[in-house]
């Protein structure tokens, strides 16, 4: 299967069929070998990811109505690629038609091949191609806002549009009625079907009753169904309601979900959510969102704590309460010592990045964090930045080293 398509456009100067195929054919097979599949101007409307390759100059309007087209019928372009070459005034097309498409809020960016065999081209392409899958994830992605965010959260609570306009995803608003009546829909046997796999598997329930794991894990089958009738492929819930009204937790359900691969979020925050699902979707690692709990600004280190956690990614795990309440099911999980990098999304337009290195060099169980708790030391990036200049309460955090990359794509779809 092709990993994207690709058009070849070029001036209506070229009316040769003959001089068009000449001027296409080795840029074409460049872009085959990387795996893309040249398509007829019909076929521009489809699904998937699509990059022009720009033969010549003034095509810039043949782009831009192609884009269009795109647009008119799925309600949204996606992002496009525009591949340039040093002849016939490629680059120069490419740069005005990238131009003109982010004016109108369009992503999108350019390679420049040197040649048709060139290989730093050729692995530019590769890497453009990549960012843009992840795009175009991002711009069909559905993300489920279960409730109004958390009133604590004055600074990451962006709406619908600034997301769809800046990140891509449709931002879903599911009344957070709708999970208690789908948790009513849910029987006990069920809940206790749901938490039976994270008791199974627990070093120990301290806290935790029958009863407190049984309505954790209707909380887990309630949110699965809004996921499935919604569509969904990430949400947030503001869990503290749950607290206050069902005296239980999200802690598992979220848990659940996000080693189901569905990314699950906290306290109705919407850009560590997006966070979550960037940083999965780019590095293919599971994410844990967390409290920054302490800082050392002479150590440079960060403690971060939550009350739930994948399983996926932990070495061992307790079935705690969750913390602040005392009330329901938390996960105390033991993350694994190593490299680490943490991100943070922020800002009017959410168009702002906070990333660090470093690595996990100790874990905790300190009465007065919550329940899972991680020690970053880092070795890239200043934790005093948080201090000075926050972009909200929660960090992302991914195993392995991938700032570079992130940035890099970061840079691409910004403009920064």
């Amino acid at each position: 299967m092709a990993r994207f398509v690709f058009l070849p456009v070029a001036s209506v100067l070229v009316d040769d069929p003959a001089v068009f195929e000449g001027l296409a054919a080795p840029w074409a097979a460049a872009l085959a070998a990387s795996g893309g599949e040249r398509i007829a101007p019909e076929r521009v409307a489809e699904p998937g990811l699509l990059a022009f390759l720009v033969l010549t100059g003034g095509t810039e309007r043949m782009v831009l109505d192609a884009v269009a087209c795109r647009r008119a019928a799925a309600g949204a372009s996606g992002p496009v690629l525009l591949v340039a070459h040093p002849g016939n005034n490629s680059l120069p097309a490419a740069l005005e038609a990238l131009a003109a498409l982010r004016a109108e809020g369009t992503s999108g960016r350019v390679v420049f091949l040197p040649s048709p065999e060139d290989e730093a081209g050729r692995q530019a392409l590769s890497a453009a191609v990549e960012d843009m899958r992840v795009a175009d994830a991002l711009s069909r992605a559905r993300i489920g806002v279960v409730g109004e965010p958390s009133d604590w959260l004055v600074a990451s609570s962006p709406d619908g549009e600034t997301v769809r306009s800046s990140w891509g995803p449709t931002v879903v608003p599911v009344p957070i009625e709708r999970l208690f009546e789908a948790m009513a829909r849910v029987d006990g046997a069920t809940g206790v079907r749901e938490a039976e796999r994270f008791v199974a598997s627990a070093s120990a329930c301290v806290e935790p009753s029958q009863r407190d794991l049984a309505d954790a894990g209707r909380v887990v089958a309630a949110l699965r169904a809004i996921v499935r009738e919604e569509r969904l492929d990430a949400l947030t819930v503001r869990c503290f309601d749950l607290v206050l009204r069902s005296r239980t937790s999200g802690c598992l359900a979220l848990a659940a979900l996000i080693d189901e691969g569905v990314t699950a979020g906290c306290e109705g925050d919407l850009p560590s959510t997006i966070g979550m699902l960037w940083a999965r979707l780019l590095t293919g690692e599971t994410p844990w969102m967390a409290n920054p709990a302490r800082i050392d600004e002479e150590k440079n280190e960060i403690w971060l704590a939550h009350c739930t956690v994948p399983l996926s990614i932990v070495e061992e795990h307790r079935l705690r309460s969750h913390f602040e309440s005392g009330l329901g099911v938390g996960i105390q999980g033991r993350l694994p010592l190593g490299p680490v990098t943490l991100v943070r999304i922020g800002g009017a337009r959410l168009e702002r990045l906070w990333l660090a290195e470093g690595a996990i060099v100790a874990t905790g169980d300190d009465e007065d964090l919550c329940r899972t708790q991680a020690l970053v030391r880092l070795s890239a990036g200043e934790a005093g930045e948080l201090l000075r200049a926050p972009l909200g309460n929660h960090l992302v955090l991914v195993r392995g080293h991938h700032a570079e990359r992130l940035r890099s794509w970061h840079q691409a779809a910004f403009g920064e």
